[in-house]
């Protein structure tokens, strides 16, 4: 099988890259490795910066049919009042807010974006397995379904496949792991139309929570030590309910949906990045790139602005090529690879920078014990107006927010 881009992986960057890529005319294959996109607790936090996106796209009317709540505030909860972090009202964007929406949802409407052009094909249920080297080049990957392995061709193989990259790996290239002192429980819990709108943090002393507004329910992170699950599970469901219940009084009652810790998801927190994204024939993006911290929900957000450089950089060459009707397998060159690399890793850099501060400084200490819910609500009283409008402005854009090139539009 041949193909002119393989795109391994079909989260939100593969799946935005391999669109763009297939709107600008490039014969596009996606891999999957699972039989549909239906995971739980996966980033569903839309920004406005890919909101933007969307809208450029002319996506944004397919993306409001979708069920999905909408978030304007951020806030501190001390256990009897909750004290705002900041609000994106005031953002200079058609889209002031945060969505949130099944992830599963979001990536299902892409793929059918992608569908309607007769250079777009999706392979489910096809695991990336590792990358066919030739020359000192990538040529393409092995794969497996469920009829054994099989290799495809390609002139660019774009790594896209998440934090365990197979890609990344099999490429060899080197990782830069920057720390995580925390990971993340996952869990749901009942919403009573009496409950506040807004997600907000929950620091405690020793522990700390994040609760998001998924409408029906609340989707719930509960922070842990690094590596801690097995020493918190050790302690029993009926310790974990009542920790939960004592963080926010009205959970208490309904604590009791956590009959065991088998209705729990567990999140092994990592910040790293690689220090060469490619290689000729080879590139990676999103969290197969750079793995982010949950702080501040921007993985998404981070992902889908890699796809839009990607293809802002490299979809006329490569469109060109096909055109021209040269060798369709010609591994793309690493010079132009590069131009990715460069465009994206100033933000990577700064957005990790303050994510591991964040974690290091407040979660970590939370987690201590050092750092009590009272600190954290009169640090947040005595934020200035300006210190607010621009966290709002970092968690809505980020530093180097991307636009779809007119030509892609």
């Amino acid at each position: 099988m041949r193909t002119t881009c393989l795109i391994a992986g079909g989260g939100p960057a593969g799946v935005m890259l391999a669109l763009l890529l297939a709107r600008a005319g490039i014969d596009v294959t996606l891999l999957e490795k699972h039989a549909d996109f239906l995971r739980d607790f996966r980033g569903d936090t839309i920004h406005p910066s890919t909101l933007q996106i969307l809208d450029e796209l002319g996506l944004i009317e397919e993306f409001d049919k979708l069920p999905h709540q909408k978030v304007t505030a951020l806030s501190v909860f001390d256990g009897r009042s909750f004290a705002k972090v900041t609000g994106l009202e005031h953002l200079p964007t058609p889209f002031p807010y945060i969505a949130f929406v099944p992830q599963w949802d979001f990536l299902d409407m892409l793929v059918r974006q992608a569908r309607r052009l007769p250079n777009f094909r999706l392979l489910m249920e096809a695991e990336a397995i590792g990358v066919i080297r030739e020359g000192g080049a990538v040529r393409g990957v092995r794969y497996r379904d469920a009829r054994g392995e099989h290799e495809i061709r390609a002139a660019l193989t774009v790594g896209a496949d998440g934090r365990r990259s197979d890609i990344r790996r099999s490429a060899g290239l080197p990782v830069k792991d920057l720390g995580a002192p925390i990971d993340v429980v996952w869990f749901r819990l009942s919403r009573d139309p009496g409950d506040p709108a807004d997600p907000f943090l929950r620091p405690g002393t020793g522990d700390a929570l994040v609760s998001i507004n998924r409408g029906a329910y609340w989707q719930i992170a509960y922070l842990i030590p690094k590596d801690g699950f097995a020493a918190l599970r050790a302690g029993g469901i009926e310790r974990f309910r009542e920790r939960v219940g004592a963080l926010v009084p009205f959970f208490a009652a309904r604590t009791e949906r956590l009959r065991s810790f088998d209705d729990t998801s567990v999140l092994s927190v990592a910040v790293n990045r690689l220090t060469r994204w490619h290689l000729p024939g080879l590139l990676c993006i999103g969290d197969a790139a750079h793995a982010m911290s949950p702080v501040g929900g921007v993985g998404i957000n981070l992902a889908i602005q890699d796809a839009v450089a990607t293809a802002n950089l490299i979809a006329e060459p490569m469109a060109r090529a096909q055109r021209n009707r040269r060798p369709v397998l010609d591994p793309v060159p690493a010079s132009l690879l590069a131009r990715v690399r460069r465009r994206r890793l100033p933000p990577t850099v700064l957005t990790q920078f303050v994510q591991v501060q964040v974690q290091n400084q407040i979660m970590k200490r939370v987690l201590a014990g050092d750092v009590d819910a009272a600190a954290v609500s009169a640090a947040v009283d005595r934020m200035p107006l300006l210190i607010r409008r621009l966290f709002a402005r970092a968690v809505g854009f980020g530093p180097l927010p991307e636009h779809v090139s007119p030509a892609l539009r």
